[in-house]
């Protein structure tokens, strides 16, 4: 538990420090009487989120918040309703993970009116003026650390070893801005190597609107991922695939089986993740999934939850970006935390020793 109590331990530093330059208490116990809060989650369709939501409730609860919790079930317009009716019902912030960034255009502008002020929870909310601030991870490290994986696994940095190898690329929902990030963060890696052949994307298929998946579901993925190896790879290997999130590696990697991979004679190719669940994570220990990219939810609930309790008291919070984050509408200032690269040699160190996984849950 060490490493997650001494990055705990740092985060609730930086930010105590913050709210003691501001003049306000950061004794978590206090403040909170009274006050409520909105917080809206995309999904329970990922543990991932499940998780976020609980630990929004458990830290606001310390600071002395009440809660009201809705998850939108992937659907854009039941999310705005969960909004309004909070913003209907007198929340004094909301915290929104979206479905779809550009929903809340008209939802948020009443949220203004009403004096309520909003934090954008992990994905950026766009073409709104009325979102405050926004908590999330250093996306485009993310992107940058999947596509290190790839070019460093296959001895292209090191020049260990020379291509050509072959990839295919699979992209994020076009509607989460995150995906944009994840994307052009990775094909800065990505692009010399293709462009000097060392990797061959036999697709022809990198452009972001023809390699998205809309929601980020597995199945969708699966499906590309079978008529793409229909199409390219009935006699060439695939080497690599870059996969933004661990619900679509596992869909990937069952279509890479049903093809064949996965045996001595074939092995699976490298396939990069997002999220660290449980069943990648599993995955990476059987030699199937090769990385993911742990973002310690928990230290993103901790932050969001400092932001809340700032912007409740109005006062302005710990932020460490105020120039990456162009919602189109404005640049909302933001709090980046660190992502890490998982794979088989360090999940034990990484993932179970901090707490995030339990051990027995990997069996």
């Amino acid at each position: 538990m060490r490493a997650r109590t001494t990055a705990v331990a740092a985060i609730s530093t930086v930010l105590s420090l913050s709210l003691a330059s501001c003049g306000e208490s950061s004794d978590a116990g206090s403040g909170g009487e009274g006050a409520s809060i909105g917080i809206t989650m995309p999904t329970k369709t990922s543990q991932r989120w499940i998780n976020d939501g609980q630990n929004m409730v458990s830290e606001l609860k310390g600071f002395g918040y009440t809660t009201t919790l809705k998850y939108a079930d992937n659907d854009p317009k039941a999310q705005v309703a969960q909004v309004e009716a909070m913003i209907d019902a007198g929340v004094d912030a909301l915290v929104i993970a979206s479905v779809d960034g550009r929903a809340f255009t008209e939802v948020l502008s009443k949220a203004e009116d009403a004096r309520i002020p909003v934090i954008a929870y992990d994905r950026l909310i766009l073409d709104s003026p009325d979102v405050d601030y926004y908590a999330t991870f250093d996306n485009v490290k993310v992107g940058q650390q999947q596509a290190d994986f790839i070019t460093e696994r296959l001895g292209l940095v090191n020049g260990s070893a020379k291509g050509p190898f072959t990839i295919e690329i699979f992209a994020g929902s076009p509607d989460d801005n995150n995906t944009k990030y994840f994307y052009d963060a990775a094909m800065e890696v990505l692009e010399p190597y293709i462009q000097n052949g060392d990797l061959i994307v036999r697709s022809g298929e990198t452009e972001l609107d023809q390699i998205s998946t809309p929601r980020w579901d597995g199945p969708t993925a699966k499906k590309r991922m079978n008529k793409v190896l229909d199409a390219n790879y009935a006699d060439e290997k695939l080497d690599a695939v870059l996969s933004p999130y661990d619900g679509m590696s596992i869909s990937i990697i069952e279509a890479l089986k049903e093809h064949g991979y996965g045996t001595q004679g074939k092995p699976l190719p490298l396939v990069t993740g997002q999220d660290a669940e449980v069943p990648s994570v599993k995955s990476i220990i059987d030699g199937e999934q090769t990385q993911t990219v742990y973002k310690d939810t928990r230290e993103l609930a901790l932050v969001t939850s400092y932001m809340v309790n700032s912007v409740v008291h109005d006062n302005k919070p710990a932020l460490n970006d105020r120039r990456t984050y162009d919602n189109g509408k404005k640049v909302v200032p933001a709090y980046l935390l660190e992502p890490v690269s998982v794979d088989k040699g360090n999940y034990e160190s990484t993932l179970v020793d901090s707490g995030y996984i339990k051990k027995g849950d990997l069996k």
